[in-house]
């Protein structure tokens, strides 16, 4: 008889950066960590949750998978577009590896956008955002997206799978980081959150002490001051571009307004190159520009997704769609996107078989990436 695999939870916590994991005590996860595999690795750029958590459960760069954001450009359409289906996807997601071995998996998420993204081939598909009656009656209706505890409600749906379907050999849970642009690690509501979660993904292991834990985050989160709108900027400069894209545009505008540490730029004319990166160079908060074969080189993307331009920002300066070229941002806005949200931990508990050498895992996505291979 064949010998089934060992079930895995992989936890993805959206916004869990590093300075959150120094920051709050997290008894179960701590023990956890010291008795398996801890490390701070960097996640994938751009900093944002689609580019991480395909790139995670892929265990590949953008340059394979394709994902560059939470939107791409569309010429045909003039404008963004989310990058949410999962036709986009170009390499075999962890769901998809593992159902090709004949192995069940279930993908629960807080937003709704991960399971129009990864849920293909999967047994068990939920999006705390907008459960099925069944789940509403089992475990009662969950928070608003917009919260806290959301969060708590996913757990407590991952709990209730691991407990009632021990054929679901592959778990992924993927939180929302709301909590994150709302509270500095520090903050009594951070470290509430984050404590809560400590005792579910705790109970997720005692609920099935024969899983292996992965746990990793897509991207760190930092407080921000300067927003810029490139395309009114770089209009009211004289240079104007043809469109400019925040990898961070999706569905969920109170988190962050569609603003991001970063911006895609595509230019109306290659000999507007020069005097688009001469006027980028007046506007503060602004620290590279790449060209596309450069950041494509650089951050391993895909050259034709990208703009002709990729603008990086520096660790308080934000870039989207504004009403005007410049904004002050609020004293409590926190968001990512730049180079400065990379720092994550990986942590690996309770597995069983034979994993890659610590110092191979240099990448949030590097997590599940010998999971269910040939």
């Amino acid at each position: 008889m064949t010998k089934s695999p060992q079930r895995v939870i992989v936890a993805m916590i959206d916004g869990f950066g590093w300075e959150y994991w120094e920051a709050t005590p997290m008894p179960r996860l701590r023990q956890m960590a010291a008795n398996g595999l801890c490390r701070e690795v960097q996640g994938v750029f751009p900093s944002v949750t689609n580019v991480n958590n395909v790139s995670i459960c892929c265990g590949a760069w953008p340059f394979e998978h394709g994902i560059i954001g939470n939107s791409y450009y569309e010429p045909a359409e003039h404008g963004a577009v989310y990058m949410n289906s999962a036709d986009l996807v170009r390499c075999p997601t962890l769901f998809q590896r593992a159902a090709g071995k004949g192995v069940k998996s279930a993908l629960l998420t807080s937003k709704r956008k991960t399971i129009e993204l990864l849920s293909r081939d999967t047994d068990v598909a939920i999006a705390a955002e907008c459960p099925d009656e069944e789940w509403i009656a089992a475990l009662g209706q969950p928070a608003d997206i917009y919260s806290r505890e959301i969060n708590y409600w996913l757990w407590e749906a991952a709990i209730h799978l691991l407990k009632n379907r021990p054929d679901i050999q592959v778990l992924y849970v993927h939180t929302t980081d709301y909590p994150m642009h709302m509270w500095a690690p520090e903050s009594p509501e951070s470290q509430e959150h984050l404590t809560v979660l400590d005792e579910l993904i705790g109970r997720a292991c005692d609920t099935a002490p024969d899983a292996a834990l992965f746990l990793t985050a897509d991207h760190s989160m930092n407080a921000k001051t300067r927003g810029w709108d490139l395309t009114r900027a770089l209009a009211e400069l004289g240079t104007p571009i043809r469109f400019a894209l925040s990898p961070e545009r999706d569905y969920y505008i109170r988190h962050h307004r569609n603003l991001a540490g970063c911006s895609y730029l595509w230019l109306n004319s290659p000999d507007d190159d020069l005097p688009v990166r001469t006027s980028l160079a007046e506007l503060a908060g602004v620290e590279e520009v790449l060209s596309r074969d450069e950041a494509a080189d650089r951050f391993h993307l895909p050259h034709e997704r990208i703009g002709d331009l990729v603008v990086l920002a520096d660790r308080t300066t934000m870039f989207g769609d504004l009403d005007q070229p410049f904004e002050q941002l609020s004293p409590t806005y926190r968001n990512h996107g730049s180079l400065y949200e990379f720092r994550v931990p990986l942590i690996i508990h309770n597995h069983q078989g034979v994993l890659p050498a610590a110092d191979e895992f240099q990448h949030n996505k590097d997590l599940t990436r010998s999971l269910f291979r040939d």
